[in-house]
């Protein structure tokens, strides 16, 4: 590849739109979680966290993130926010502490 980015419209807009941009999807995938996920509902519950808490970059230090054992307490599929159906790459670790721990992709995500 001889471009010098890989995606220009992204890796040269300016820090208040990239800032913007990223706030944007933040809420997205707090509220996408939040809607289709029992799991990370409940852990956003008793965090006390709603997706319209979500106001500034700086309340991610608010979502509570997974441990290692909850992704494989939950193993294989349990944390998946989208209907199977949208998912078009797995991928997953050796698994040799334990289970595996997945992680599913949509074509978005790619």
């Amino acid at each position: 590849m001889n471009e010098k980015y890989w995606n220009p419209k992204i890796e040269t807009m300016k820090l208040d739109e990239l800032k913007k941009l990223q706030l944007e999807r933040l809420k997205a995938v707090i509220k996408r979680a939040y809607e289709n996920n029992e799991v990370y509902r409940r852990r956003f519950k008793d965090a006390g966290l709603k997706p319209e808490d979500i106001k500034t970059l700086d309340d991610i230090q608010k979502v509570p993130f997974l441990t290692k054992d909850e992704l494989r307490k939950y193993y294989p599929f349990g944390l998946v926010c989208v209907p199977m159906d949208e998912v078009v790459e797995l991928h997953a670790s050796s698994g040799t502490t334990g289970k595996p721990v997945v992680g599913t992709y949509t074509k978005n995500d790619l």
